[in-house]
């Protein structure tokens, strides 16, 4: 017979074995022995400490048969405990907790209560809370603390131990709201803009201007379209929020000191084309900060896309794979930021502040040196690659280059780091480098960066197949090294995480003059704009510096939220569930919806769905199992590999894979045809149609109904590279407006693309703005020229005002100015910040928002693809900053020179004739010069990229300033077309022959 010891030890080890399906803890025992059970009705296994928040923050019920909770010995009573429903409080001692327990406990509730405020009307009714991660260790038990409740038999654990536990169950972010004191005056000066702008329009329409029709309805048409696109951008802004992020309750949740890691594998992406355009050396440093990131190594993959399948990028890259062996371990050895080599040794700092190591000077000099000699030996590469030898080049095994012919060639990739040889100079490990260029042929369409990122997709998935995703482009390397671990407090959390397609950061740049002359910094975008959609459904897709769940590329759609009891016009803008869009989810699960009314927002199939059918279909049923691999080799393509890495959402590849199948079927994955008759670019990954495809991927994703996150480090996650001179700044801005006119004029425009599906109604205002903003350069360019116009001819497009009339335009002004103050406020951007986008507002508008409208519309009805490229370039200055005194001629800086210029000869115009008419004529002119000044003093910084450096003014300027400056004074003085004074006798009076 057994003893009784021995019967109790095996009783126990059956009870430990139950888990608890919030946090994945064991459930534990009471203070009797017997097994901890919170609910009477269902017995869902569900911890103490889980059913002791589920009381006090959630939904006071058990998840799964929604009963609510009794009250249990020792737990504190709530609001709505019946006398019948719990125990007397007398009955709390029978928990063995000593006084320390329970003020921490109260701490850590008090510390829950205030964090959790962003958690409430989540899916707390999913059985299964923790995101499992996998890679190679899906064998695991992932993103659970090994940490028990409670200790078997009621006994004592240690204090710090349950303290640790309860903290690591705490939500990994924040989100905090901007305070009320700084928000709410905001928006009520929004309101009060709003009411004047009614007000004041319906004066202009009421009150035209009989003597100068024409330009007065020209003014009216450009004002209201002007508060149309006020609206649009204004109101997206209404909910700005900020985030905090809790990386130690990362760390102690999924990558414990110790143990195995369970952070998410994450696979980032760098794209590059022509390294001549791209330095190498820029692309080098790029991926030096990846393989130094602070991240577990073997999480962390690295793909490097060449779609130029330049020889150049190849051997750089193998040299950046080797100088990275011992700069990765440097890197982490002292904690340096950032792990850039090129931007960390150029840094004016400090270097000995904090790093008491005393090796750290030598090794770091060492380290120099050694950087130097990297540079080199990159240097000569390229040096080399500007004459290209006529046989083509030649590898260094003899072979030539595959990619000589860069529009013809074959598929190619190269794992430089991540198998065999891949420890750096202390003998660790380092994560993995992959080089890819995928197949070009002639007469297949490409998608130029688009097309590139998919492949990246695929290629990854076959791989590693990490479940997130980050894309860089090749100039933006890693500022803060926990970055990766930011992205992962939103990602990984268990009750956000869920819903979220992306997390975006921040552009932050480096090399702009300190007056960012240009708006280079784009602060009111990222630091304004964003942060209100983070309010709403979450900021836009800028391109780069953002970390994409796998699934939501794939074209899944999220969970369905549970109910919300808000309902109504407020709650569908600002974020609360409709009562159509719970009704359309309940039609969504329908399996047997009729296909003649299929959102066009929504995937052919949901993850659900595609589980269902493969659980269903049993693997006897061959005949399902067929149907299910054709609809899915349909979508995805015709591999079998990387349709079954689809279906696996957390990730990782088969052990039984070897590297050879794998590199055999990623080489299948990016040839040229893989894409044909399957839904690539339309539905899935990256989206086709834009040279913004950014712009249009997250859009497809948010009408699907996820969210995306805002992340803002107080050290920037990444920073890049920015055209600082006008030209180069403006063909910037061309691309951008160009990419936002495609979308407008295509069948995804927000304005009538996704109704019917989950896309919160103030993100769809972004989302129009972001596409229709390129056509108010049209009426702000009429606007602009209307002051010149005036001053020319003496009318002006405003009646002459009453007293009362004039409060209205006073109250306008005021309000404008009131706006950007409060906006300022609350958003920390700086006055100089705030102006400098104004002005280039007004510089981009009249110009290379200008030229995008037209360049579209003939790419669009006439399919004409224009090109406005810069055609010469003169500087041969040095020193800081020299590449922003460049002048380079380009057909975009004719309309912003045009008005500067008809502006200014207004203004002498209007106060000579000022001058010789008296002084009753002085009243009028300052309304006039007030627009005239209003115009130049937004084009100034225009006028200074213009003049370059003091007396080098580029002949050009001069010679189209002198020919526009004679022929609007010929208008003025001789033509003088807008007046019907004549200067002859008048012939009607005096005969032909007077």
């Amino acid at each position: 017979m057994e003893s009784e010891a021995e019967t109790k030890g095996k009783t126990l080890k059956n009870m430990g074995s139950q888990v608890c399906q919030i946090c994945g803890d064991q459930v534990g025992l009471t203070v009797n022995g017997e097994p901890f059970v919170a609910c009477d009705v269902c017995a869902f296994p569900v911890c103490r400490p889980c059913y002791e928040y589920e009381r006090k923050d959630g939904n006071q019920s058990c998840p799964q048969c929604k009963t609510r909770y009794k009250r249990h010995k020792g737990s504190p009573a709530i609001s709505g405990d019946g006398k019948d429903n719990g125990v007397n409080d007398d009955d709390a001692s029978d928990l063995h907790y000593s006084d320390t327990q329970n003020e921490k406990q109260k701490v850590s509730e008090r510390m829950l209560s205030w964090h959790m405020n962003y958690g409430r009307g989540e899916d707390i009714g999913a059985p299964k809370y923790d995101k499992e991660v996998s890679g190679e260790l899906s064998a695991a038990s992932p993103g659970r603390l090994s940490v028990s409740s409670l200790p078997p038999g009621g006994g004592e654990m240690d204090q710090s131990q349950f303290f640790v536990n309860d903290e690591a169950r705490q939500p990994l972010s924040r989100k905090v709201s901007v305070p009320s004191s700084r928000i709410n005056p905001y928006r009520m000066v929004i309101v009060l803009r709003l009411i004047i702008i009614s007000i004041f329009l319906h004066y202009r329409l009421t009150n035209p201007v009989p003597n100068a029709y024409a330009l007065w309805l020209i003014s009216v048409i450009c004002e209201i379209w002007f508060a149309i696109s006020w609206i649009l951008d204004q109101f997206p802004k209404w909910l700005p929020v900020n985030r905090e992020t809790y990386l130690d309750r990362l760390s102690l949740r999924y990558d414990r000191e110790g143990e195995t890691s369970q952070l998410a594998a994450v696979d980032i992406f760098v794209s590059t084309v022509d390294p001549l355009k791209e330095p190498p050396l820029v692309t080098a440093n790029t991926v030096l900060s990846i393989l130094a990131v602070d991240y577990p190594v073997d999480k962390v993959s690295c793909y490097v896309s060449d779609d130029g399948a330049a020889m150049l990028t190849f051997e750089a890259l193998s040299e950046t794979s080797e100088f990275a062996r011992i700069w990765v371990p440097f890197c982490k050895k002292y904690n340096i930021e950032p792990r850039a080599p090129e931007w960390y040794f150029c840094q004016k700092i400090d270097y000995l502040k904090d790093k008491v190591h005393p090796s750290f000077v030598k090794e770091r000099r060492a380290m120099k040196r050694e950087y130097e000699e990297f540079k080199i030996r990159i240097n000569a590469l390229v040096s080399k690659a500007q004459k290209v030898p006529e046989e083509g080049w030649v590898m260094q095994d003899g072979t030539p280059w595959p990619g000589n012919n860069t529009r013809d060639h074959p598929g190619m990739i190269q794992v430089f780091l991540g198998q065999s040889g891949g420890l750096d100079s202390e003998g660790n490990e380092l994560p993995r480098l992959v080089y890819v260029s995928r197949e070009k042929r002639p007469g297949f369409q490409h998608h130029k960066k688009a097309g590139a990122m998919n492949a990246l997709v695929r290629v990854s998935a076959v791989l590693t197949n990490g479940p997130f995703l980050l894309n860089l482009d090749c100039d933006h390397y890693i500022n803060n090294s926990k970055a990766l671990r930011e992205a992962m407090c939103f990602l990984m959390d268990p009750n956000l995480g869920k819903y979220v397609c992306y997390v975006q950061f921040p552009q932050r740049f480096d090399g702009i003059d300190r007056n960012d002359r240009y708006a280079n910094r784009n602060t009111v975008f990222f630091d304004i704009n964003l942060r209100g959609l983070d309010g709403i459904q979450g900021p836009v897709y800028v391109g780069t510096g953002c970390v994409f769940n796998r699934t939501a590329l794939y074209g899944y759609e999220p969970p369905h939220k549970p109910k919300q009891k808000k309902s109504g016009f407020l709650s569908s803008c600002f974020g609360g569930s409709r009562k159509k869009s719970s009704k359309s989810s309940k039609k969504g699960s329908d399996k047997k919806k009729s296909k003649k009314h299929v959102d066009p927002t929504v995937p052919i199939f949901s993850l659900e769905d595609i589980e269902e059918g493969v659980e269903g279909a049993g693997f006897d049923d061959e005949k399902s199992l067929l149907m299910s691999q054709m609809s899915l080799e349909k979508r995805f393509g015709q591999s079998a590999v990387f349709v079954a890495s689809t279906l696996m959402e957390n990730g990782g590849v088969p052990q039984s894979a070897t590297p050879e199948t794998l590199l055999k079927e990623a080489i299948h994955v990016i040839s040229c045809g893989y894409e044909d008759k399957t839904e690539w670019g339309s539905e899935i990954g990256w989206i086709y149609g834009s040279v913004t495809e950014d712009i249009l991927t997250g859009f497809k994703m948010h009408a699907r109904g996820w969210r995306s996150i805002y992340c803002m480090p107080a050290r920037p996650a990444f920073k890049g590279s920015a055209p600082i001179n006008l030209s180069d700044r403006l063909n910037q801005v061309l691309r951008w407006a160009l990419g936002s006119v495609e979308i407008l004029f295509s069948r995804h425009c927000p304005i009538w693309y996704g109704y019917g599906g989950r896309l919160k109604w103030l993100e769809r205002f972004a989302y129009v703005n972001t596409t229709i903003y390129p056509i108010t350069a049209i009426p702000l360019l009429f606007y602009c020229t209307l002051p010149a116009v005036c001053l020319l001819t003496g009318k002006f497009i405003i009646p002459q005002i009453s007293n009362f009339a004039s409060i209205w335009f006073i109250s306008l002004f005021l309000s404008i100015f009131a706006t950007g103050i409060l906006e300022m406020r609350w958003s920390g951007v700086g006055i100089d910040e705030w102006w400098r986008n104004e002005q280039f507002w007004v510089i981009g508008g009249v110009s290379a928002h200008l030229f995008a409208v037209f360049q579209g519309l003939l790419k669009v009805l006439a399919g004409i693809d224009t090109n406005f490229t810069v055609t010469s370039k003169a500087s041969d200055e040095d020193g800081d900053f020299a590449e922003l005194y460049m002048f380079k001629w380009t057909t975009l800086l004719i309309p912003p020179t045009t008005l500067l210029i008809i502006n200014l000869v207004g203004v002498v115009a209007g106060i000579s004739y000022a001058i010789n008419s008296g002084y009753q004529s002085w009243g009028p002119l300052f309304g006039k010069l007030f627009f005239a000044f209003w115009v130049i003093v937004h084009l100034y910084p225009f006028l200074k990229g213009l003049m370059g450096r003091q007396n080098r003014t580029p002949t050009i300027v001069v010679v189209w300033a002198i020919l526009l400056a004679s022929i609007f004074s010929l208008l003025w003085v001789r033509v003088d077309p807008f007046t019907t004074r004549v200067t002859g006798p008048d012939v009607e009076l005096c005969g032909i022959n007077c």
